[in-house]
Formats: structure tokens, sequence, C-alpha cells
């Protein structure tokens, strides 16, 4: 197994990213918000599973190939890029559904809030190259045993660590609701601010290059 100093180390930085706002922070926000706490931990149950898709794929050496292939890591960037504009689109748009936005409207089955989460996730390059730059940092392939055991216990540690800040994330905003019902001028402020950072997010992340 790793070392427990670098396994700490591993963990203060997996705390740092987790706490950074990006995609996934603002999707399980959003469905926190429009549809109540429960939806936004099943929301994260399918983030939870995206991340352990990326850790055994950096595990066994199938994100190295992915982004030594140009083309497959601009179709995974680019991919994203679009999702976080059609989020962004649903917000503002003129009576548009926007995803942060508290309102009385068919609420999403349990396996589609589910999925939601898993896509959103998967189409965040940075999670692929999060795995591939910080795990061999951390490990040690001379006197800590097999290095597949110690990535899979780094990513287990990471997984353990986001999810948990994550499902404390969406527990507080599922509270928010109440504070937009009863102010209306909020709700617009609420839907442009975060259509202007999902656009934000979705150009940085079409125009960076590889890292």
């Amino acid at each position: 197994m790793p070392d427990l100093s670098n396994l700490l180390a591993y963990g203060l930085i997996s705390l740092g990213m987790v706490l950074t706002p990006g995609p996934n922070m603002i999707y399980l926000i959003s469905r926190s918000i429009c549809q109540g706490r429960m939806a936004g931990l099943i929301s994260l149950g399918g983030v939870a599973l995206g991340f352990v898709v990326y850790m055994f794929c950096a595990a066994v050496g199938i994100t190295a190939l992915l982004l030594a292939v140009p083309y497959a890591y601009d179709a995974l960037r680019l991919g994203g890029a679009l999702y976080l504009l059609y989020l962004a689109w649903q917000a503002v748009k003129p009576g548009g559904r926007s995803p942060f936005q508290v309102r009385d409207l068919p609420k999403d089955s349990p396996r589609k809030l589910f999925m939601m989460g898993f896509v959103t996730n998967l189409l965040n390059p940075k999670i692929a190259v999060m795995y591939l730059s910080l795990l061999p940092q951390f490990i040690d392939p001379v006197g800590h045993g097999s290095v597949l055991a110690q990535s899979l216990l780094l990513g287990f540690t990471q997984i353990v660590i986001s999810v948990s800040v994550n499902a404390l994330i969406a527990v507080m905003a599922g509270s928010i609701a109440a504070f937009f019902v009863s102010r209306p001028v909020w709700q617009v402020v609420q839907r442009w601010l975060m259509g202007t950072v999902l656009t934000g997010l979705a150009v940085r992340m079409a125009v960076e290059g590889r890292r």
C-alpha cells in the first residue's frame, strides 16, 4: 500500500480539488435545488460511478491511451463543453428550464438523475487528466507492493473524499430552495449568474489545450 504520508498528502490534494467549483459541483447543486436533497444524492451516485470508471481506467493504463490520442481527448473535451453550453442555454432562455431555478415541473426519474450525474462526470476531461497526472506522483513501484493495488487505494481515497464533500454540498443546497421561492428577483439573478458561469466553464474547457 502507499506510504502513509503519501496517502495523507493525496487526500489533502483531493479535498482541495473537490472544493474547487466545477461541472460536478454545479450539477449537484442544481439538482438539489430543483428537486430536493434526495435527487441531489441520487445524482451524486452517478457522479461517483463516473469516478470509479476513471479510476479503473487509470489503474490499468487506459486513460494514458486516451490522452495519447488527440482526437479522443478532443472529442471528450468538446463534448463536455457542448453539454455545459446546453445547461447554460436552459438557464437563460426566455421561459426556459433553468437547472438552478425552483419550479413546479415533472420530476426526473431516479434512473435519469443517476445517468445525468454519470454523464456529467464522464464529460469532464479534467477528471481523466487528474488521474493520469496525479496518481503516479504518489505511487512507489519498488517499495510498496503492487502498482495496481496502490493506484486503486489512492483512487478510492479520492472517491471517498469527493463523495463525502459533495454529499454535504447536495444536502445543504436543498435548503436554498426556500430562499428563492419567495424572492423572484433573485431567481432572475440566479439564472443569469449560473448561465454566465456555465458558459465561462464551457469556453474554458473548449479552448484550453491538452495539459
